[in-house]
């Protein structure tokens, strides 16, 4: 059962797919035990390999500036310009605040707290929880909501992100402005909404290094999903330590 595993793993079978034909084969041994028939081995002492997890992958603090300071489109017309103003503040706000897309597009006005630079938001299971907004995405913010106006039609919809029909903005309409900014300010990175949920988590444990605090952040109930992100952590230091410390810098 061994040579199995190992030449399933050998031939490039995910971890994952390994793991569902070990099932599969302990169910059937188990069968053949219950109708009397003696195999020599005992379906329950069948270990599949361990699934690895994939770490997330979280763009650096240069490619999100590129994406987020992008000039403003002054030549544009006014719907362009207004565009252009919502999807800064929507892209500050996944990385600044740590929102999922799915709390980013279901944001109502009422769950601004702006004299605070907070807000309110319910994350999986409806479990709402109240996140800083940081000062680059309070500007964003403010400069949104003084343009939101233009594009509300009656009855108001009460989503803080609308399209320009009025309408609560899409989590499919957000992937793809994103995919637009990336383009243009010339990332080679394909980057999507959750990215900069995990870019949030990772430069703030590196310079806080508080999991709790984090955790808290990110809704995470159970504190195993935050610690994905020390792992990303430990990468950074160990590529600042081999640039740093004088016992691991490669000779030239």
């Amino acid at each position: 059962m061994r040579a199995f595993i190992r030449e399933q793993m050998k031939t490039g079978h995910a971890a994952s797919t390994v793991a569902r034909h070990v099932s599969g084969l302990r169910r059937l041994f188990k069968l053949l035990q219950d109708d009397g028939i003696n195999i020599p081995i005992q379906p329950e002492l069948i270990q599949p390999p361990r699934h690895q997890r994939r770490l997330p992958t979280a763009p650096d603090a240069d490619s999100l500036a590129r994406l987020l300071d992008q000039p403003d489109e002054t030549h544009a017309d006014l719907d362009h310009k207004i565009r252009a103003v919502r999807d800064r503040c929507m892209f500050e706000m996944l990385y600044g605040s740590g929102l999922r897309l799915s709390e980013l597009v279901n944001l109502d006005l009422n769950d601004l707290e702006l004299s605070r630079a907070r807000c309110r938001v319910l994350g999986k299971r409806n479990k709402a929880r109240i996140l800083p907004i940081g000062r680059k995405a309070m500007v964003a913010l403010r400069n949104w909501l003084k343009l939101r106006e233009h594009w509300e039609k009656p009855p108001p919809c009460p989503a803080v992100f609308i399209s320009k029909r009025g309408s609560r903005l899409t989590a499919r309409s957000v992937q793809l402005r994103l995919e637009h900014h990336s383009k243009t300010s010339g990332l080679n990175t394909h980057i999507h909404p959750h990215m900069l949920r995990h870019s949030f988590a990772t430069h703030l444990l590196e310079s806080s290094g508080d999991l709790r605090a984090v955790q808290e952040l990110l809704g995470h109930e159970n504190l195993n999903t935050t610690q994905i992100y020390t792992q990303l952590d430990f990468q950074h230091l160990a590529e600042v330590y081999e640039r740093a410390h004088p016992r691991a810098r490669k000779k030239n």
